[in-house]
């Protein structure tokens, strides 16, 4: 019996896909589950797998198609069984051995790549762009090719100078998309401070064994600040707050987007209700939301949502930076590489493991006193780690 193959249910916000990849082509064996391609929206990879064993009778779409919600893509033949290959035929008697080799052919000219023919300069110029000497033309005393020629060979199209014209992926169109919405809409102001990780480090270094243990997950650094982010967004709701045309929605509840990076560009899958999770359910979801990001197993529901971001810069080495708040959010908070710097503490010059942190808002609707009041709020809270368990 021939099964459909159909594009699964596309949420409202997301009208089309396109095909990225075919994993399996007409006359193929599939079993149930399989994975027959993958679909790539503006948010999201999707898999679509196989409903049933069978063969794959006709792909109907080719990579890079564009199609809709319910749209089938293939048709298989369940329970039929791929045809076998046919014998091989009997391997030819090998051809006899030529008479004679053919002569070589002349030597082509040497190149004038020796000293006396190229100076040192024009020679060490070639050799940075993949210049043949002997196809420079000379003008040099004695015909000898000079720096000056290199360059104006290269000009005219003589060096290998490669270009590569690829299109966007639909994930990296919808990136730049809304980085250009943001920009285009929002008031943006950035407020920074910085955070000595002392007491954190040594309470990671105290309980993390521990933790680890019991949870069966590692005690990281994020879990600290969504749980920070989380207690001063109750504080200052205004921060959790978002933009619809002339109104102001107060959200009362946590829901942390928790940017991550992938091959296909960042993402920010959503961890709900923060405030009432618990640091092991944070670390749990962000290590899950992770795996999912690398293997493509990311659900268009996991990045829907979200009142306040926060992104680590740090991960890849980043001192210092301005990130972009992502609409229709009016905050996102920028964590960075932690370094040992001598600071003052009462009246003394200490080595500390310090952090600077970055809050990007809408200041349409958050004035600068209490964005510098939540950046310090998690400041407070991230020198005082005990102050998170109180709630304080």
């Amino acid at each position: 019996m021939s099964i459909e193959v159909k594009v699964p249910v596309l949420p409202e916000s997301v009208s089309d896909a396109t095909i990225a990849t075919w994993h399996k082509k007409a006359g193929d064996s599939v079993r149930r589950d399989e994975n027959l391609l993958d679909l790539e929206t503006d948010k999201v990879v999707l898999e679509v797998p196989s409903p049933v064993d069978g063969v794959i009778k006709e792909i109907k779409f080719k990579e890079g198609d564009t199609v809709t919600s319910q749209q089938v893509v293939a048709i298989i033949e369940e329970g039929a069984v791929a045809a076998a290959p046919a014998p091989a035929a009997a391997a030819a008697p090998a051809a006899a051995a030529p008479a004679a080799a053919a002569p070589a052919k002349a030597a082509a000219p040497a190149a004038k790549t020796g000293s006396a023919e190229l100076p040192p300069g024009a020679a060490a110029y070639a050799a940075r762009n993949d210049v043949n000497p002997a196809d420079v033309a000379g003008t040099g005393r004695g015909g000898r090719v000079t720096k000056e020629d290199v360059v104006n060979h290269i000009k005219v199209g003589g060096g290998a100078r490669p270009e590569q014209r690829v299109p966007m992926t639909r994930i990296r169109q919808r990136i730049a998309e809304r980085m250009m919405q943001s920009k285009n809409s929002i008031a943006m102001l950035t407020s920074f401070n910085e955070v000595n990780l002392s007491k954190v480090m040594a309470m990671r270094k105290e309980l993390g064994e521990g933790f680890e243990k019991s949870h069966g997950i590692k005690l990281g650094f994020m879990s600290f600040f969504a749980k920070a982010a989380a207690n001063a967004l109750q504080k200052y709701p205004v921060v959790n707050s978002s933009v619809d045309g002339t109104d102001v929605i107060y959200h009362g509840y946590a829901d942390i987007s928790i940017a991550v990076a992938t091959e296909k560009g960042l993402v920010t899958p959503v961890l709900r209700n923060v405030e009432n999770m618990s640091f092991a359910d944070i670390e749990g979801s962000i290590a899950g939301y992770a795996k999912a990001a690398r293997e493509g197993g990311l659900k268009l529901e996991d990045l829907q949502g979200g009142t306040f971001t926060i992104t680590n810069g740090g991960t890849f080495g980043s001192l210092m930076s301005t990130p972009i708040v992502n609409p229709p959010q009016s905050a996102i908070l920028g964590m960075h590489a932690i370094k040992e710097r001598p600071i003052a503490e009462n009246g003394q010059v200490i080595i500390a493991p310090m952090m600077y942190i970055a809050l990007s808002y809408d200041h349409r609707i958050i004035d600068g006193k209490d964005a510098v009041l939540f950046l310090v709020d998690i400041k407070n809270q991230l020198e005082n780690p005990h102050r998170m368990l109180l709630g304080l």
